[in-house]
């Protein structure tokens, strides 16, 4: 019965979580050849979990870890009696009750010695002890490695990446087997799912990329959590849909020609992308008069996720700083396919928002020392660095009520080369206010932002570079971009009143480090949708710490336009993705 239950949910987009012991206990199929018991035992928790089977039932047990291993055995001994006699009833209807039955024999054993009564649950169900219930005996697993999330995405297209989200407890994904199946006909009947000779086997790693000769073909995965040589019991994950055709020819393609290879130190790869919100891109304003060119399946998460991990997965990065991630899209589906190529991340929510910013990096390459988040609005009326800044603006009324409204946020990681321990990079990632008239706010957004990263540098990372990248709204002529670029913005500049004399605040304004350089120069633009187009996107570095070995080139305007405008079929955002290679200068091992 369990064989087809699971067959069953694999045929849904599979998801477990955490497994609660019984859980656990659903996940061991009965049958004559299993005889394992499993027990996960944690320091700190109060209680410990016995999971197995006994004559086609499934045994659950949640036990307090100091309790005597005697209760447990007679507890099992009882369960057995009362099921045994239950049975003889329900057979034998009408007539009386058995009389009392013998207890059942119910041992525990480690290395061959009987484990004593009196001996704790938290010592006594050691791995690979035996359990012997009756006739019947169970090899002990404590802590066996477990997947306590799996699931295949729900969109598979040919020619992109399947990258499944799984976490697994006591265990390593790198560890993991995985072996992909496809089905061995376009359309087979429900009940191939059960029949392995229906299952052709088309790969052994972590991620597989469909052909299109899977087109058609539901996909299932089989994944064994490991931890070295220790095993668990093997998940089954089958698709919910086919593979589906994917869209041809996209506009990073032609750009994963210069990316195939990743880098070798000292070189470091950046990214700094928009991948547009989906809470966003589902409004009925995005589907009708921002991007109504773009057809509206190749608005649906699904299919643009779809696009967004091949084009990061093709960059082979180092360090990707990306803005309007939804917070789903983070946990369920980014982060389980950019660690499968290497990358881990980080995540900071938008206050009262629910999207935000993401930094991911290389494992191999950076281990991450430190975060230093802020919303820039709580920022500058709660830290005193902010306190000259905040007099200034406090004359304006209307203008500092505007100012506190914005949920604006800046995202700071202390990144250490792996390669020359002790070296660090300071890496910053934002998306300041968007309103076209907005420049006086994303000035005092700026200003807010390098006063506190200087401090950050200044306290945990010495003499490290800072990496500011982002969507900063701001086109070349903005006041923000002379601030960082040219290190001071003044009085005069068009920005401070931006939106008007009633929120204008003119101000000399200085920036706290010296000029920065933008290593993706300025493009025509890096964001281009009906009506507008424009360069709002850098990614910002000290030519003193850092030089600029390649910049990978944009899509050609032809690229951009096939389908009128961004996001389209072969586009997933309305941004486009600056790219770069970095080199840190020679004398600069901060």
């Amino acid at each position: 019965m369990l064989k087809h239950l699971s067959s069953a949910l694999g045929l849904l987009p599979c998801r477990v979580r955490v497994p609660s012991a019984r859980s656990l206990a659903r996940s061991f199929p009965c049958s004559g050849t299993m005889e394992r018991a499993v027990v996960r035992c944690l320091p700190g928790e109060l209680k410990l979990t016995i999971s197995f089977c006994l004559g086609g039932s499934h045994k659950h047990m949640l036990r307090d870890q100091g309790e005597a291993l005697g209760k447990v055995l007679a507890r099992i001994s009882n369960g057995v009696a009362k099921g045994q006699g239950k049975a003889k009833k329900a057979k034998k209807t009408g007539q009386q009750p058995p009389g009392p039955r013998e207890p059942t024999l119910v041992k525990l054993y480690h290395d061959g010695a009987e484990v004593g009564d009196a001996v704790l649950n938290s010592e006594a169900w050691k791995d690979g002890a035996v359990l012997q219930v009756g006739d019947v005996k169970y090899w002990v697993q404590r802590n066996p490695p477990t997947l306590t999330t799996a699931e295949l995405p729900a969109s598979l297209l040919a020619g992109y990446p399947v990258c499944p989200h799984l976490a697994v407890e006591f265990g390593s994904l790198q560890d993991c087997e995985y072996c992909w199946y496809k089905e061995g006909a376009p359309s087979p009947s429900s009940a191939a799912a059960e029949d392995p000779s229906s299952w052709v086997k088309v790969g052994g790693l972590r991620v597989y990329t469909p052909s299109n000769q899977d087109i058609g073909c539901r996909l299932k995965l089989v994944c064994t959590p490991k931890d070295g040589l220790r095993s668990g019991l093997s998940k089954e994950l089958v698709s919910a849909g086919a593979v589906e055709a994917g869209p041809g020819a996209c506009t990073f393609d032609a750009r994963h020609m210069y990316t195939a290879k990743g880098t070798e130190w000292p070189t470091v790869r950046v990214v700094s992308y928009n991948i547009l919100a989906d809470v966003y891109a589902q409004t009925e304003l995005s589907k009708t008069v921002l991007y109504p060119y773009c057809a509206s399946y190749a608005l649906q998460l699904d299919y643009r996720q779809s696009l967004i991990k091949k084009e990061l997965a093709g960059y082979n990065a180092d360090v990707v700083c990306l803005q309007e991630v939804d917070k789903g899209v983070f946990a369920d589906s980014l982060t389980p396919a950019l660690d499968a190529f290497g990358l881990d991340g980080v995540f900071r929510i938008k206050d009262k928002q629910h999207e935000g910013l993401a930094t991911f990096y290389r494992r191999s390459r950076f281990n991450l020392l430190s975060r230093h988040d802020i919303v820039l609005s709580v920022a500058l009326t709660s830290d005193p660095m902010h306190s000259e800044l905040l007099e200034r603006i406090s004359t304006n009324h209307t203008l500092k009520e505007r100012m506190l409204k914005r949920s604006t946020s800046l995202q700071v990681s202390v990144l250490e080369d792996l390669m020359v321990p002790g070296r660090k990079v300071c890496v910053a990632n934002t998306h300041l206010y968007w309103h076209p008239k907005g420049g006086n706010i994303r000035l005092l957004q700026m200003g807010v932002a390098l006063k506190h990263l200087s401090h950050v540098i200044s306290d945990v990372a010495p003499g490290a570079p800072l990496l500011f990248c982002g969507d900063f709204n701001s086109s070349p002529a903005s006041g923000v971009f002379q601030l960082i670029a040219e290190a001071a913005v003044p009085r005069q500049h068009a920005d401070w009143s931006s939106s008007g004399a009633d929120e204008s605040c003119s101000m000399e304004l200085r920036s706290a480090f010296p000029p920065f350089l933008s290593a993706c120069a300025q493009p025509a633009y890096t964001n281009y949708v009906g009506g507008f187009h424009g360069c709002l996107d850098y990614i910002f570095i000290q030519p003193d710490h850092m030089q600029v070995e390649q910049v990978i080139p944009l899509p050609s305007h032809q690229e951009v336009t096939t389908h009128e405008a961004l996001p389209s079929v072969a586009h997933p955002s309305d941004h486009i993705a600056l790219v770069c290679d970095l080199l840190w200068a020679p004398g600069h091992q901060s």
